[in-house]
């Protein structure tokens, strides 16, 4: 059970968004809601606490899955626990039909999980993705594209167009030569990539203190940026788990004296850009 004391305001913003062009609104973590009046599109909710004491969530549940009444699609990047989670996501699509697109590790998650089981959801409701494959949602065209994550056993990428504008999402992916061929491929107006620390977790299976390293830092994701060629970059994880959070404002020096990406968006949970 998903509890979050912000009550219902965010799904109720979510359904009554009339954006002129794509409200983008970032759920903290990893996660992203794109909305454009017709059709909404989910990318990576996680609404889970972690694993305390190994992984403890530092910022607010902004929302109960089972009070969304808007989504089309929800779309997970890789098969980690905060991009596929079966309390976040099934009510999600028990709730309102939609349909679920992932690559192969993370729906052998889903079947793990017994999503079909514990919630009222359909095996019709998931489609499996890769690289190269496109999907049309409303007025949305969903380009799955590769990911360089050396933590995930199947992770990609999502360049999502819309007339309004293009939106890339990265999972938690890092700098490499898939980067580059997106980049020359697609403009990319607004890009989500992962940023955060270096930090001392416990390991999975010992629970020794361990160095840990699962996300860009600001010279890796300053990097990934201009091999994407970003218009606009908006860090994202630096606000979720402890030991692994960073200060996205540093990004500002590290960007400054490359050309991309030509601006930093820095949000935090909840809050609402434009694409």
């Amino acid at each position: 059970m998903i509890h979050s004391d912000w009550g219902d305001w965010l799904p109720r913003a979510i359904a009554g968004a009339d954006p002129n062009g794509v409200a983008v609104r970032y759920l903290g973590c990893n996660g992203f809601v794109l909305a454009d009046g017709d059709t909404v599109l989910f990318v990576d909710p996680y609404l889970g606490t972690g694993d305390p004491p190994r992984t403890i969530r530092m910022i607010p549940v902004p929302f109960d899955p089972a009070d969304l009444t808007a989504a089309d699609a929800v779309l997970a990047t890789h098969e980690h626990t905060d991009h596929v989670h079966g309390p976040s996501q099934a009510p999600i699509l028990a709730g309102t039909g939609a349909e679920f697109y992932a690559p192969d590790a993370s729906l052998d998650v889903v079947r793990e999980e017994g999503w079909t089981d514990g919630w009222d959801v359909g095996e019709d409701q998931f489609a499996a993705v890769s690289e190269g494959d496109a999907v049309e949602v409303g007025r949305f065209t969903i380009h799955v594209e590769s990911a360089h994550d050396p933590d995930a056993e199947h992770p990609v990428s999502y360049v999502v167009e819309h007339p309004a504008g293009t939106f890339f999402h990265g999972g938690d992916a890092r700098p490499s030569e898939a980067f580059e061929r997106v980049g020359r491929e697609y403009g990319i107006d607004l890009g989500a990539l992962a940023f955060g620390s270096v930090g001392t977790i416990p390991d999975k299976e010992t629970g020794e203190p361990t160095r840990t390293r699962w996300y860009s830092d600001e010279n890796g994701i300053v990097e990934a940026a201009g091999q994407l060629r970003l218009d606009r970059l908006l860090p994202t994880h630096w606000d979720m788990w402890k030991g692994l959070t960073a200060d996205p404002t540093a990004l500002y020096g590290h960007a400054a004296s490359f050309p991309h990406p030509e601006r930093l968006e820095i949000v935090e949970i909840g809050d609402r850009i434009a694409l």
